[in-house]
């Protein structure tokens, strides 16, 4: 055993720079890949946001759900308006665009008959294929290339302070900055 160090400590006092250096960034490679790694914290919780709004979604709540829940938070912090309850109606649902490849296909056809004559046949053939993107777990998703959010019909709020001028037209073009609701289509009533 002890000719085997011998033996290796000869060989390393031969050694060329090059050649440490190569063993040195080996020893560090390894040291690096043995390190455990912590996962960012951030990351964690983006993608935890990501999953409670999944979870939230399908246990019920639609995206009109989440908007009157939206307005009555954000309302409820606005000086003299006090508690709040809103109703929102919809127009339209919301809708996604997703990516359409369409490839074309052009066929055509010439034909001579016995008696000398010319006949051409051209036929375009069109189809339309979704396009989809695979994920990094192998399953696939349309190529969403566009999505239009829900229009909204009419809002009607309910506050402690709706029998307040200032606060009704607070309310009001709150109501109207957020959605585009027009202001006939908006009614603040006060609380009882």
């Amino acid at each position: 055993m002890e000719k085997g160090f011998g033996q290796l400590f000869e060989k390393m006092k031969q050694m060329k720079k090059n050649q440490w250096l190569v063993v040195l960034l080996v020893g560090v490679l390894i040291i690096i890949i043995a390190i455990p790694v912590q996962p960012d914290s951030t990351e964690n919780t983006a993608e935890e946001n990501e999953n409670n709004t999944t979870v939230e979604t399908a246990a019920g709540k639609d995206d009109l759900s989440i908007l009157e829940e939206r307005l009555t938070d954000t309302l409820s912090n606005v000086n003299g308006v006090g508690k709040v309850k809103v109703m929102l109606t919809r127009k339209s649902s919301g809708e996604k665009i997703v990516e359409k490849d369409i490839p074309v296909t052009d066929k055509s056809t010439q034909e001579e008959d016995s008696e000398g004559g010319n006949r051409v046949t051209k036929e375009r053939v069109a189809g339309e294929e979704t396009v989809y993107v695979k994920d990094e777990g192998g399953s696939q998703t349309p190529y969403v290339v566009e999505e239009i959010e829900a229009k909204i019909e009419g809002v009607v709020v309910i506050a402690e302070g709706g029998d307040n001028s200032s606060v009704v037209q607070n309310i009001t073009e709150a109501v109207m900055a957020l959605f585009g609701v027009e202001a006939h289509k908006i009614k603040v009533m006060k609380m009882n």
